[in-house]
């Protein structure tokens, strides 16, 4: 788990940064369908314990204005989804 959010009403949520290390071997050149299965088995864990999972994959984070972009236009949807006022 990159960043746990705890909001109000019990509300949790989990911000992933998924880079090729999360679903390859060999330093990103071969796909790893096994942690694959790990990744996504953990998120339905997650899930069924009560947190909401949100998942970026690292390219769209690795440029600083894509990023910024990104999560100004995420962040608040986020908070408008879970009622969470300014």
């Amino acid at each position: 788990m990159d960043f746990l959010l705890l909001l109000p009403h019990g509300q949790r949520v989990v911000l992933e940064v998924d880079g090729s290390q999360h679903y390859t071997r060999d330093r990103g050149r071969t796909p790893d369908t096994g942690k694959y299965a790990d990744m996504v088995a953990a998120d339905r864990d997650l899930k069924l314990r009560g947190y909401e999972v949100f998942r970026f994959g690292h390219d769209e984070l690795k440029r600083l204005d894509a990023a910024q972009s990104l999560l100004r236009q995420f962040l608040p949807d986020m908070f408008c989804r879970f009622r969470v006022s300014s």
